[in-house]
């Protein structure tokens, strides 16, 4: 990773960001922009019209090949063998212990074609973990094309407005679909998905024009957004971040994702673990915590505390709402003590925050 090196890979579409006054930071080995602006105001554009996110770190596979359908299904914990051609679907990479190496969606991009779009800090651990199972396969290859794209993330409820001013028109591929189109002579992806909760897409394209194709997007009206923002709204919407929410040293069903692992297909990686899990009981669950009144803000590594003042669990994630105007959060409690309702304390600088368990997700559309 260029991070231990100390070198920051650069996004394709930098130029762009320096020319908005864009916050760089290093975020998974890569110079990304924070902010353009306040992340509050560009948190309201993606609920309220429509924003757009550089995802130029996140990395992009192809697998190929007559066997790669059943292949895949033996690595990852959802039913590959479901999708038709032009879905997509929400997954996960597992180690033999059950836990998790990435999250990722793959597509069903053709017949015998797949296209995963992986998780920046984890791309080159996913590649490796992959092709050393390749051997046990004939008939599949798969391709790290990372460095080939530029990517986007529109998001909002304007996305279907501002795909149509990008694409001469055209209407978005259905809910977690893939299609690849040509527009003035150039093949770029599309794909119905996001990380936000709300109506979007994201946009693969050549890397050189990735600078074009971005201010297209913002000619169209969405508005430039960081990660701050991408942050505060998928948090909002209780979607783990990997290596904070999710971890190798825990299973998908303790983070509350059972619905995307089929345990019923046949063999994959970890899957014994995950049915003694779920025959024997969760160890611990990822919970949603929110706040009850206002507050300094909470962040990840923040303590818990449980009503009798015992230290019970850090935050996995923390951050103020901007939908709500309190402070919330996911840590793995003691299933005891991880019923809606429960009554906790969140420690910040030494002062505690009442807060309690609550449904998932924190912000629902009015």
């Amino acid at each position: 990773m260029g991070a231990m090196s100390g070198e920051l890979k650069e996004s394709p579409l930098r130029e762009v960001h320096l020319e908005l006054g864009g916050k760089l930071v290093p975020f998974a080995g890569w110079n990304m922009p924070i902010r353009y602006g306040s992340i509050i105001d560009e948190h309201g554009a993606v609920r309220n019209r429509a924003g757009v996110f550089d995802i130029s770190h996140m990395g992009q596979f192809f697998v190929r090949g007559p066997g790669a359908g059943p292949w895949l299904d033996g690595l990852l914990t959802n039913s590959v063998g479901k999708l038709a051609t032009g879905q997509g679907q929400y997954t996960f990479l597992l180690n033999s212990q059950g836990g998790v190496i990435d999250d990722l969606i793959l597509y069903r991009s053709g017949d015998d074609e797949y296209f995963l779009v992986v998780n920046a800090a984890k791309a080159p651990e996913d590649l490796a973990w992959m092709q050393d199972r390749l051997c046990e396969s004939k008939g599949v290859e798969i391709q790290d094309r990372s460095v080939d794209f530029a990517a986007m993330a529109v998001q909002g409820p304007s996305a279907p407005a501002v795909f149509a001013a990008m694409a001469e028109g055209r209407e978005l591929p259905p809910r977690n679909g893939i299609e690849a189109i040509e527009i003035d002579g150039e093949t770029v992806i599309v794909c119905r998905t996001g990380y936000t909760g709300e109506d979007g897409f994201e946009f693969f394209c050549p890397a050189a024009s990735g600078a074009g194709w971005l201010r297209r997007a913002l000619g169209g009206g969405a508005v430039a957004c960081g990660l701050g923002a991408r942050d505060t709204l998928r948090l909002e919407m209780c979607y783990p971040l990997n290596g904070s929410d999710l971890s190798p040293e825990r299973t998908p069903l303790q983070a509350g994702l059972g619905f995307f692992v089929d345990l019923e297909k046949g063999e994959f990686t970890g899957r014994e673990v995950l049915v003694k899990q779920k025959a024997g009981g969760l160890p611990s669950r990822l919970v949603a915590i929110q706040c009850l009144k206002k507050g300094p803000p909470i962040r990840a590594g923040a303590e818990v505390f449980s009503p009798e003042g015992e230290a019970i669990a850090v935050l996995t994630s923390g951050t103020l709402s901007p939908s709500l105007g309190l402070g919330i959060g996911m840590a793995y409690l003691p299933p005891v003590l991880a019923k809606i309702g429960q009554e906790l304390a969140i420690d910040v600088r030494g002062r505690k925050i009442e807060a309690k368990v609550v449904k998932k997700p924190f912000y629902k559309k009015a």
